[in-house]
C-alpha cells in the first residue's frame, strides 16, 4: 500500500535526508502541480510540475507561505477563502492568477485538503492546476454567447420593427417565434403562444367558404420550398374578428442544409389591397378631375373599336378645348381655375352615357369618346348638347362664370381606322372651330360685373 510518505518523503520528515535516492518520488513524476503546507500554509514541500508552474524553485518555496506566488489583484480573494476553509476544517479550492518569476500570469485552480496521516502538527496536501487554456476557451465561450445574444437581440428589434407579421414552427408544427406585429394580428402573446400548436394560434379559413386552409408551414417543410398562402385567406384572430390576409411560407434549414421548421411571413391585406386599387386608380386616371387619362384612353378606344367592328356601328369621336381658359386663370388665379376644371369635367360626363369615356387629354384639352353610336349626327348632337351644357354660368369660389368651348368632330370609320387618326381629324377640325369663332367679350367668361371689378 502507498503511504503518504511515498508520495511526499521530505514532507513527512523534513530533518531526515534518508529517503533521498532511495525512495521514488511519484509527485514529481505527475503533470499536476503538489506541494504541501503545515497548518499555517507555510510550504514544507513542493514538487516539480508545480515549481516549474509558478518559476520558483524548491528551496525558494520552502518555508514560504503558499500564497505568496498569488497575483496581488486575487490574494485578498483567496485568503479569505483558505481563512474559512481552516477554521472550519473544510477543503479548500479556490481559482486564481498565480504571478510567476517572469511576470506572466496563469489561471490555476488550487485545491488543498488536511491531511491527518501521523503527520506532526497536521499540514494540508495541496493540487495546483493549469487552467489558462480552460479559461482562455471559457472567454472565447462567453465572447461568443455575448455575440450571439445581441445578434439575437437584433434580429428580435428588427423583427419588431418590420411592418409585417412574422411567426415561425418547429418541424412538429409548433410555434417557435412570434414578433410583435404577429401577436397583434393574431391576438396571441408571444409567451403564451411558443409551444403550442400553430392551428391554435394562426387560424386561417377561406374566405368564402371559411372552411379551414392547408397548413401553410406543413406545406412549406414537406416541399422543402416556398409556398404562398391561400387566396382570400382569412384569419381569425383570438376574439374572433377576420381579417384578410396574404404572403407566403418559407422552410428554415440549419447549418447543414436540413429543414428545422418554417417561417410564415403575412400582412394585413387591406393595405395593400387599398394601396394596389388607388396605384391602378392612378395609373388610368387624371389626379384632378378623376376622368380617364391619356393612357386609359387608349385602352377604351382598342375596346370600343372592336365592339363597333362586332356589331358593325360607328364611333365619334369629340375632341374639345375651353376656350380662353389662360384669361380666366390670369384673372381668378389658378386655384380657381382648377375649380373650373373640375366642374367642367363634371358637366362633360354629365352629358354622355355612362359607356361613353371623358378623357382629360392634357392641361384645358378633353376627348370624348362615343361608342357604337348609328350615325355621324349623333356625335354632332352631342357636341351641341356639350356646349350648351358648360354654357350655363356656374359660381365658382364666389365668381359667375361661363365657360365657350371648341369642339371637333371625327367619326370611325369615315375620318379614320385608328386612335391617332382620328385625334388627328377632330383636332384639326376644333381648330377650324375656334377660329370661325368670334373672340369673345371678356364678359362671356366673366359676368360684367365681375369683369369690370379686375379692371379696376
Amino acid at each position: 500500500m502507498l503511504r503518504y510518505r511515498d508520495f511526499f518523503p521530505l514532507a513527512a520528515d523534513p530533518q531526515s535526508h534518508a529517503g533521498l535516492g532511495k525512495g521514488v518520488r511519484l509527485s514529481d513524476a505527475l503533470p499536476l502541480g503538489i506541494l504541501v503546507t503545515d497548518r499555517e500554509g507555510k510550504c514544507l514541500y513542493s514538487n516539480e510540475a508545480y515549481q516549474k508552474l509558478c518559476g520558483w524553485s524548491g528551496d525558494e518555496l520552502t518555508g514560504s507561505h503558499w500564497s505568496a506566488v498569488i497575483h496581488p489583484q486575487d490574494h485578498a480573494k483567496a485568503i479569505q477563502h483558505w481563512d474559512a476553509a481552516v477554521l472550519g476544517h473544510e477543503a479548500f479550492l479556490c481559482e486564481f492568477h498565480l504571478k510567476c518569476m517572469d511576470d506572466k500570469t496563469v489561471w490555476v485552480r488550487h485545491n488543498a485538503a488536511l491531511l491527518t496521516d501521523n503527520i506532526p502538527g497536521e499540514g494540508y496536501v495541496h493540487t495546483v492546476e493549469d487552467i489558462s487554456v480552460y479559461k482562455a476557451h471559457e472567454r472565447a465561450r462567453k465572447k461568443a454567447e455575448e455575440a450571439l445574444f445581441e445578434e439575437k437581440e437584433r434580429a428580435q428589434v428588427t423583427l419588431d420593427s418590420i411592418g409585417d407579421a412574422v411567426l415561425s414552427t418547429d418541424m412538429h408544427g409548433r410555434v417557435s417565434y412570434m414578433n410583435l406585429v404577429a401577436e397583434t394580428l393574431t391576438g396571441f402573446n408571444r409567451h403564451e403562444a411558443i409551444g403550442r400548436p400553430l392551428g391554435e394560434i394562426f387560424r386561417v379559413v377561406d374566405a368564402d367558404t371559411h372552411l379551414p386552409t392547408d397548413d401553410p408551414a406543413r406545406r412549406a417543410i414537406q416541399s422543402n420550398s416556398i409556398v404562398a398562402l391561400e387566396a382570400n385567406a382569412l384569419l381569425v384572430a383570438r376574439n374572433g374578428s377576420e381579417l384578410a390576409i396574404e404572403d407566403s411560407a418559407a422552410p428554415i434549414h440549419n447549418r447543414y442544409g436540413a429543414v428545422i421548421g418554417a417561417v410564415i411571413v403575412f400582412h394585413d391585406a387591406r393595405f395593400s389591397r387599398a394601396t394596389t386599387a388607388r396605384m391602378e386608380h392612378l395609373a388610368q386616371h387624371d389626379v384632378l378631375t378623376g376622368l380617364h387619362n391619356r393612357n386609359a384612353f387608349y385602352e377604351r378606344f382598342d375596346q370600343s373599336l372592336a365592339l363597333a367592328r362586332r356589331h358593325d356601328k360607328q364611333m365619334g369621336l369629340l375632341f374639345i378645348d375651353l376656350d380662353n381658359f389662360k384669361t380666366v386663370n390670369d384673372l381668378l388665379g389658378h386655384d380657381i381655375g382648377d375649380r373650373i376644371l373640375v366642374a367642367l369635367a363634371d358637366k362633360l360626363k354629365s352629358s354622355v352615357r355612362t359607356t361613353d369615356t371623358v378623357c382629360r387629354y392634357g392641361g384645358d384639352e378633353f376627348v370624348v369618346l362615343l361608342g357604337e353610336i348609328a350615325q355621324p349626327d349623333h356625335a354632332y348632337a352631342v357636341a351641341d348638347k356639350i356646349r350648351e351644357t358648360v354654357a350655363v354660368p356656374m359660381t365658382i369660389g364666389g365668381h359667375d362664370v361661363a365657360l365657350q368651348l371648341s369642339i371637333g368632330v371625327s367619326v370611325f370609320p369615315d375620318h379614320g381606322q385608328t386612335a391617332d387618326e382620328l385625334l388627328k381629324k377632330a383636332d384639326t377640325a376644333m381648330y377650324r372651330v375656334k377660329a370661325s369663332n368670334r373672340r369673345p367679350d371678356p364678359e362671356n367668361l366673366l359676368l360684367a360685373h365681375e369683369y369690370q371689378q379686375q379692371l379696376i
